[in-house]
């Protein structure tokens, strides 16, 4: 098993797979050794070597020096040491350098397969070095084969994968076609593609911008943010460092060009590019276009805003099954609810009159309620007392008993309500009823 050229072999292969010669080094050892003891047994101590300067691996067999062998394997005589090594002694231990061709068909084929094992390490090694650091990079590519929904891309160097959840929908590729997605994932251990490919992430998107938009790599427009529903609609929140450049213009491009290159290369997805705007209620106003938006309640705690709209407003500011603010939201990290005026202003109307119905409130304690915020009966019901003798004339001792009385109003409150919906339950129930036996009354009727 004596190689000769093995050096040349070696540079071939580290330049060809872009592995280091060290590692290749260190597997043909390792396979040798590997072979040595396939054909010897475990227990033989052996050393392997590569020689730079011949180009060889070398190995050795160190046997114990001993008056009186044993172990073959293992031991020498003393009187044939000192044919080696005259200065050896009882104890000592003696290389020497072995015949790799002795260790058979069996052992090369398993230093064969050692080898194997390492280069493919390696080049995993090499390829997840390569690619892990170019997360969500834009990378060209040509369609290898389907494998169950999946897309196998060739990188040239290596092969990715863009899994089918990744695949814009309705999005059609045969092999030989050429593909661009992002970086998604790269994977150390794997059997299959180490590169995992998609085309649905926001980062695809943003990276196309930056591909067309000179002034997002140069960093005077920065992207905030982006949400996108992958082959239908997206929305891109931009800002400028520089108050002479409009961010959404530079985005557009003249005429429109620089949207309608991503927009092709997403096959037609449509793309909102709004303002990003530090108050978040203006960001989330800017989010919800082209809806006009009338007013906006934040909730802090529960990270929500109550979105009021112009009636007629209603349907674009949700959008299409829901898409517009659902965009919205995710871009804009709030939870949002839409609402419309007249709906709205229902709404307050019944709030306000739970308030005035509570004892001892009236339309004046009513109307200081309404002006410090709490607008129903359920939520002076969660007020503090802190918070109420804030309001005029209310002391501690008020404070807790109109706290109290809201709270009684709204139990009983959602016990009418409970009991109103089982009583449209059972009359329901007692209608289908009364609906069969009618049903079975006919049928016997006619079959007399």
């Amino acid at each position: 098993m004596f190689i000769a050229d093995i050096k040349r072999i070696v540079d071939q292969v580290s330049r060809e797979k872009g592995i280091d010669s060290e590692i290749l080094i260190k597997a043909l050892e390792e396979a040798l050794r590997s072979a040595a003891k396939k054909k010897f047994g475990n227990r033989i101590d052996i050393e392997v070597q590569y020689n730079k300067e011949t180009g060889e691996i070398e190995v050795f067999q160190f046997k114990e020096v001993v008056e009186e062998i044993d172990e073959p394997g293992l031991q020498i005589g003393l009187e044939e040491g000192r044919s080696l090594d005259p200065e050896c002694t009882i104890g000592d231990s003696l290389g020497t350098k072995m015949d790799t061709s002795a260790f058979g068909r069996i052992a090369a084929q398993s230093a064969k397969q050692v080898i194997i094992q390492k280069m493919k390490n390696a080049e995993k090694d090499v390829v997840y070095s390569s690619f892990i650091d170019r997360k969500g990079e834009i990378i060209n590519g040509i369609v290898q084969r389907i494998d169950r929904g999946d897309i196998i891309v060739n990188l040239g160097r290596t092969e990715a994968v863009l899994r089918a959840r990744e695949q814009v929908p309705k999005e059609t590729y045969r092999r030989g076609d050429r593909i661009r997605a992002s970086i998604l994932d790269v994977l150390h251990d794997t059997r299959g593609p180490q590169v995992v490919l998609s085309r649905t992430h926001p980062d695809f998107m943003i990276n196309l911008f930056k591909t067309e938009v000179p002034e997002i790599s140069e960093g005077i427009v920065k992207i905030m943010a982006a949400a996108r529903e992958a082959g239908i609609r997206s929305k891109i929140a931009v800002s400028s460092n520089d108050s002479d450049i409009d961010p959404v213009g530079a985005c557009v491009g003249v005429k429109g060009s620089r949207v309608q290159n991503v927009v092709q290369e997403l096959r037609g997805e449509k793309i909102d590019i709004i303002s990003w705007h530090i108050d978040d209620a203006k960001f989330v106003c800017n989010a919800l276009a082209p809806a006009e938006i009338s007013r906006v309640i934040i909730d802090e705690e529960k990270r929500s805003m109550d979105v009021i709209v112009p009636d007629e407003f209603l349907s674009i500011a949700i959008g299409k099954r829901g898409q517009n603010v659902r965009l919205a939201s995710k871009l804009t990290k709030w939870r949002l609810d839409v609402i419309s005026e007249a709906e709205y202003s229902k709404e307050m109307k019944s709030g306000y009159d739970s308030l005035v119905v509570l004892p001892e409130v009236g339309i004046s304690l009513a109307d200081a309620l309404y002006e410090k915020g709490f607008f129903s009966a359920e939520e002076l019901s969660n007020a503090s007392i802190e918070d109420l003798i804030q309001i005029r004339d209310i002391t501690k001792e008020k404070a807790a008993e109109l706290i109290e009385t809201a709270k009684n109003y709204v139990e009983s409150s959602d016990k009418i309500n409970a009991t109103e919906d089982l009583s449209e339950d059972l009359s329901e129930d007692l209608t289908a009823t009364e609906d069969l036996t009618a049903t079975d009354n006919l049928s016997e009727s006619n079959n007399t």
